[in-house]
């Protein structure tokens, strides 16, 4: 769909809307303007289906569109009772080559796209959540529910962040330290100044991806749609 010029676009979605209720349409238009690539999630070598699906539910219902998944010595798994269909709107890109280190690809990826890789860490020389900028995108690297981020990882952060702790237990959860942190920024970010929206296109590619899954058989009718009309470019 992305290779379509933007009057083929509207004449599917103009097509799909046939197809899909009013109030779900304006619900799906709700939720893009509320849509931000300016936060991203990494989790690297998580082995706890529950703890990335619970993360990926979190990221979701706090308006965030894309997250990185590295694999190591564990393949990502799904938890559909716990991710609840979260899955289905986001865009999960997994980094799982057996010939490359994950952890560089993923996190130079980020880097070339403009994104502050930040460490969620425990170490002594890390910064306090409630001091870090939103002057940046930010990309929050969460590790292994064990060890937690590799050194690889440190290495390759922009900066290293703790959550301030008051207790005599000095860690949290994988999924609750994803929750703390990514509403503590997404608030920041969304009570700023910045362009943290989405941009037009990318809008517009989303709504047709989200149209075609609002109904049982929207896949079946986007593609009979862009084969009669010789949609693909």
């Amino acid at each position: 769909m992305k290779n379509m010029d933007a009057e083929k676009k509207q004449l599917l979605i103009e097509s799909l809307s046939t197809v899909i209720n009013e109030q779900r349409q304006i619900l799906l238009q709700q939720i893009l303007a509320q849509r931000t690539r300016y936060l991203t999630v990494v989790l690297e070598d998580i082995y706890q289906p529950q703890n990335a699906s619970a993360v990926i539910r979190t990221a979701e219902c706090l308006g965030l569109q894309e997250m990185h998944i590295i694999e190591k010595k564990h393949e990502y798994q799904i938890n559909p009772k716990v991710v609840q269909g979260a899955s289905k709107w986001m865009e999960i890109n997994r980094y799982k080559d057996a010939d490359e280190d994950n952890t560089t690809a993923c996190l130079k990826k980020l880097k070339s796209r403009g994104y502050k890789i930040v460490a969620m860490t425990l170490r002594e020389d890390s910064i306090d959540l409630n001091t870090i900028d939103v002057d940046q995108k930010l990309a929050l690297c969460f590790g292994s529910e064990e060890s937690g981020l590799t050194e690889l990882a440190h290495e390759l952060a922009d900066e290293c962040i703790k959550i301030p702790m008051c207790g005599f237990t000095q860690s949290f959860n994988l999924s609750v330290s994803a929750g703390i942190c990514l509403n503590h920024l997404a608030t920041k970010m969304r009570e700023s100044d910045l362009n943290w929206q989405l941009g037009e296109d990318d809008k517009t590619d989303l709504y047709l991806d989200w149209l075609s899954k609002s109904t049982p058989t929207g896949k079946v009718l986007l593609d009979k749609f862009i084969k009669s009309n010789s949609l693909e470019s």
